[in-house]
Parts: structure tokens; C-alpha cells; sequence
């Protein structure tokens, strides 16, 4: 019977000494995954906050004000997602700008606070 050749076996790993091979991940530089972050959730148009939590806290914080309305539409509790998420970004926008101003890139307590209180959100303060 004829001796035939054997298929080419794939790598695994090993150098001919014996030691391992170790693979090299691609590393990018600081700030290019989160800038891409930023580009894809400026593009996007669906909300960020997931439903079902919200969900949930909007009906334990409706169950203590008023115990006596437990139903919820669902346009409803869009509508109030679609609300609170536009006032997170409004606020996220303005203490941002306060932190800018005081010529630093960080956000820090204070610059929240700052612009809360200059746009009369969330009182008292």
C-alpha cells in the first residue's frame, strides 16, 4: 500500500524549544475606544437608559407618592423615559461646560452642583 501525504497541521502555540508563544493584542492609544463610544451613541436615536429598571423604579416611586394608582400606559412610561433621559443629557451638557470653564477636563461634584443651581434644576440645592 502507498504511503500517502499527510495534511498540514495547524500551530498550536508552541516554539520548537518548547516555551510557549505568547499572542500580542492590539492596544489603542487613550481615548480612541471612548471617542468611538461617543461618536456611535451621538449617532444613535434609541434610548440608553434599559426599560425594565426604569420601569421598576418609576412604578416603586409612584407606588410611595400615590399608592392608589398602579396601572401604567406604555406610551406613558416612554414618554417619562424619553423625559428623564433628555434632562440626564441636558445636565450631563451643562456640568460639563462647567467643568470647561474651570479649565478642566474631569467631571467633578461641584460642576454637577453648578449646573443645577444655574439652571434652577432639582431644587432645593
Amino acid at each position: 500500500m502507498a504511503r500517502t501525504k499527510q495534511p498540514a497541521k495547524r500551530s498550536t502555540g508552541h516554539r520548537r524549544d518548547g516555551s510557549i508563544s505568547h499572542t500580542h493584542f492590539h492596544r489603542f492609544k487613550p481615548g480612541t475606544q471612548a471617542l468611538r463610544e461617543i461618536r456611535k451613541l451621538q449617532k444613535s436615536v434609541d434610548l440608553l437608559i434599559p426599560a425594565a429598571p426604569f420601569i421598576r423604579a418609576v412604578k416603586e416611586i409612584s407606588n410611595y407618592l400615590a399608592p392608589e394608582v398602579t396601572r401604567w400606559q406604555a406610551e406613558a412610561l416612554q414618554a417619562l423615559q424619553e423625559a428623564a433621559e433628555d434632562y440626564i443629557i441636558q445636565l450631563f451638557e451643562d456640568s460639563m461646560l462647567c467643568a470647561i470653564h474651570a479649565k478642566r477636563v474631569t467631571l467633578m461634584k461641584k460642576d454637577w452642583e453648578l449646573a443645577r443651581r444655574l439652571g434652577n434644576k432639582g431644587l432645593p440645592w
